[in-house]
């Protein structure tokens, strides 16, 4: 192999030496301060053959054996200076010394000496060396201006740059060459000519045949002569357009992460992936998502019916003129267009360069076809909506404005865009699936219309929460009771979502069993609390671990039971663990009842304690979930004067006044749902009611009877007659019979005829079917079949029996 001539002019030893390292002297030394290595060089400078000198203390090639190494050197990672070294043969040698203290790997520490040897020093060939290196240089631009600012040099990299050559530059001010998109730069050699300090700036100025946005990074420092004058200016500019956009498009990504998926709305995260594409990516963008995600098939003729919705899309002109479809709109794209192919293969698209006036050019679709050839669109990217392995869309980025067509790496950052997005839409989707279903199940189980009774006027409001938690389990009910009495209920379930939905129907299913069995208020929530603690030992046990994660530390509710009676105009109410009610006077003050607390639902062995009040007639009673008083950044006071200040405002009709109350809440501050009734309450009167006190004497069922027809002709009853009387007959007969004095026989007219026959006993009598040859048993199964209904009332006293008939025929008559 032939030998290379070096720059010294000599060859090396050895035809595959290309560093020539004879041409330093190199030494290791152990941490002991004992020789390892020795190499030529280092035999070339002082004489010492490796054999000789290996395993010899470094110290005694010093010229002075008493000199010290310089102190903390232990701790320097390098060394440098001057050495008085001695050779061989006795004469002193004066060497630059580097040394560096080798500390990792798995090798043991020791020190690399290295230096260079003498004859190097000037080597003939050096002088070409300066001007190759600026005229050679591939990606930094280098400009040489005198103190006018007047270029004198240029080298190749900047004349590419600046697409000019020296001599057409030469003579020019920067400015004057790149026009204004050069006074940035010039000013800066300004003030490296008045302050002799060195400037650095980043610089896009336009490059020659590029179209994206060039950055440079411009190093402009003084050129000095021999007495330290400024003679000129020399620029450096370090090309970094790659860096430059791959930190956009990391920018991009950050955006992303930030901007996109604020919310749980599909329709707001497609528009967040389109606002964070336009304009920093592309000029237009569209997301559209399937209408049926199950409709996509594998292949893509299928795609030709695959229905999509337009639910995004953002343009940097006003208006969105390229869209063909607006907001909301089904469409579908032409199989072989690339939102086609990109749905049918479920892989991104990427048109770099989009001829629309080429004679093939066509998407399938004349309208889309007519606005990218309006808009000069040139280069498109498709790229599916997935997550979790199902397709949810395609997301559409063209580029018209933007002279640069899309790359490889654009596509790969559409790509990472859209895979954010679409986790999110997905995310959203299932949300709003899942809400949506817990509102209906919530609305379905919520009372549709209110029942008609005579007790109350009643108005009502539901509002679900718009917060991410979503639906809540707040409830209310107005059930009617036996002796034109009524009850108002009101109630929430710990926890949202389809289980607290769920949880909540059954209890209110619970409330409406316990109140036709005509419970005190406080007897009725001590069976619903049992209630509650079961349902939350079901649930623990089989829950799913979302399930179970809902209803974490048992699943509790809160409930205020009350029963109103129109006869006696008494409020009777408690409450477990719910907001007490509020009281509206018939002269428009408003007052929260003192209702004692009672424990929530669902933690046992605690009682619970009835309040009773007598209302006047027009007397309005609200009863609401605490989502009406609990706001963000409101406290409880402040949300109840805010409620008191609106339920004192005068208005004739419960829903005005309804309306009014949901009105003045802060929306945005809201966190849980609200249920809000408005009872007004009414008195029968005294000419409805009949009451008589009979004695217990068998002869006094005929008696009962003629008054019974007395009153019913009185109110103009006749037909009712006959029934009534049958009815009058077994409970008083059966009150005399199996009760205890005082017994009263009582009448009430209101929109149904109620006989009640009340007694001293609290023993209830039972429906049974007698047997053929039985004297008795016939008289409850007779009542049973003549009556609407019929049931035993439990009182402090004893007990009421009370059937209730339907007047329709009656009245008509």
């Amino acid at each position: 192999m032939e030998q290379q001539p070096t720059p010294g002019g000599e060859q090396s030893d050895r035809p595959d030496d290309i560093f020539e390292e004879a041409r330093t002297a190199r030494a290791t030394a152990d941490e002991r301060g004992l020789v390892t290595q020795w190499s030529e060089g280092a035999r070339r400078l002082l004489g010492y053959r490796a054999e000789e000198i290996i395993g010899r203390p470094a110290a005694c090639l010093l010229d002075d054996a008493t000199a010290r190494p310089p102190r903390g050197i232990q701790a320097l990672p390098r060394w440098n200076g001057r050495v008085r070294l001695r050779h061989r043969d006795g004469h002193p040698v004066d060497a630059g010394l580097l040394a560096h203290h080798r500390m990792g790997g798995d090798a043991s520490p020791d020190w690399l000496l290295v230096s260079p040897l003498t004859d190097t020093a000037a080597v003939p060939g050096d002088e070409p060396l300066a001007p190759w290196s600026f005229q050679q240089s591939t990606r930094c631009g280098m400009a040489v201006y005198d103190v006018r600012l007047r270029l004198r040099l240029a080298n190749h990299c900047a004349e590419d740059a600046l697409g000019l050559t020296e001599a057409e530059m030469r003579g020019l001010r920067h400015s004057e060459i790149l026009g204004p998109a050069g006074d940035k730069v010039e000013r800066a050699m300004v003030q490296v000519l008045e302050t002799g300090e060195p400037q650095y700036l980043e610089s896009y100025m336009p490059a020659a045949g590029d179209t994206r946005q060039p950055a440079w990074l411009v190093f402009a420092y003084p050129l000095r002569d021999a007495h330290g004058a400024i003679r000129g200016v020399c620029v450096c500019g370090h090309d970094m357009t790659e860096q430059f956009w791959a930190g956009k498009r990391l920018q991009l990504l950050n955006a992303a992460g930030t901007r996109i998926g604020t919310t749980l709305d599909v329709t707001r995260t497609a528009q967040e992936l389109a606002e964070v594409a336009v304009p920093e990516f592309a000029d237009f963008a569209t997301v559209d998502l399937l209408c049926d995600p199950d409709a996509v098939a594998s292949s893509t003729a299928a795609v030709a019916s695959v229905r999509l919705r337009r639910v995004a899309h953002q343009s940097i002109l006003p208006g969105t003129p390229e869209a063909v479809a607006t907001p909301g709109e089904e469409h579908s794209y032409a199989p072989d267009s690339p939102m086609g192919q990109c749905l049918a293969t479920g892989r991104a698209g990427l048109r770099a360069e989009y001829d629309p006036h080429a004679a093939d050019f066509s998407l399938g679709d004349p309208q889309r076809d007519a606005s990218i050839r309006a808009f000069g669109i040139h280069s498109l990217i498709a790229v599916p909506l997935r997550a979790r392995g199902t397709t949810l869309g395609v997301a559409v980025f063209a580029r018209h404005e933007w002279p640069e067509s899309f790359g490889a790496e654009d596509l790969l950052l559409a790509e990472e865009l859209t895979d954010r997005a679409a986790v999110y839409i997905d995310n959203a989707r299932r949300f709003t699936r899942e809400r949506e279903t817990a509102v209906a199940l919530q609305k379905a189980l919520l009372p549709q219309r209110l029942p008609q009774q005579v007790a109350v006027e009643a108005a009502w409001r539901y509002l679900p929460t718009g917060a991410l938690t979503g639906v809540g389990g707040d409830w209310f009910d107005v059930i009617p009771l036996s002796g034109a009495r009524v009850a108002l209920v009101v109630g929430d379930v710990v926890g949202h979502g389809i289980q607290a939905a769920a949880a909540m129907g059954r209890l209110r299913t619970a409330v409406r069993t316990l109140a036709d069995v005509d419970l005190p208020p406080d007897e009725l929530l001590t069976h619903l609390d049992d209630l509650v603690i079961r349902l939350a030992a079901d649930t623990d046990d089989d829950a799913t671990p979302d399930q179970a994660a809902e209803t974490a530390g048992g699943l509790g509710a809160t409930c205020l039971y009350t029963v109103y009676d129109p006869v006696s105009r008494v409020c009777t109410l408690a409450r477990a663990g719910h907001p007490g009610p509020a009281l509206i006077s018939p002269e428009g003050t408003v007052d929260f009842l003192d209702v004692p607390a009672g424990p929530p639902l669902g933690l046992g062995g605690l009682p619970f304690e009835n309040v009773e009040i007598t209302l006047p007639e027009g007397s309005v009673i609200a009863l609401y979930t605490d989502g009406l008083i609990t706001m963000r950044d409101q406290d409880a006071d402040q949300s109840l004067a805010r409620l008191r200040q609106v339920l004192a405002r005068p208005t004739a009709r419960l829903d005005d006044l309804c309306d009014a109350v949901l009105a003045t809440l802060p929306l945005e501050h809201r966190t849980d749902d609200i249920a809000l009734l408005l009872a007004r309450t009414r008195a029968l009167d005294a000419r409805q009611v009949a009451t008589w006190d009979l004695p217990a004497d068998p002869a006094i069922v005929a008696q009962a009877r003629k008054l019974v027809r007395t009153q019913l002709s009185t109110w103009n009853l006749t037909e009712a007659c006959f029934v009534t009387e049958l009815v009058v007959s077994e409970l008083v007969t059966n009150a005399i019979r199996y009760a205890e004095p005082p017994i009263q026989l009582r009448l009430i007219h209101d929109r149904h005829l109620i006989c009640e026959v009340s007694d001293a006993s609290s023993t209830a009598p039972h429906l049974r079917r007698a047997r053929i040859y039985d004297e008795g048993g016939r008289g409850l199964l007779l009542v049973a079949q003549l009556t609407r209904g019929w049931g035993t009332r439990h009182t402090r006293s004893g007990k009421t029996i009370w059937a209730e008939q339907d007047l329709g025929s009656a009245e008509d008559s």
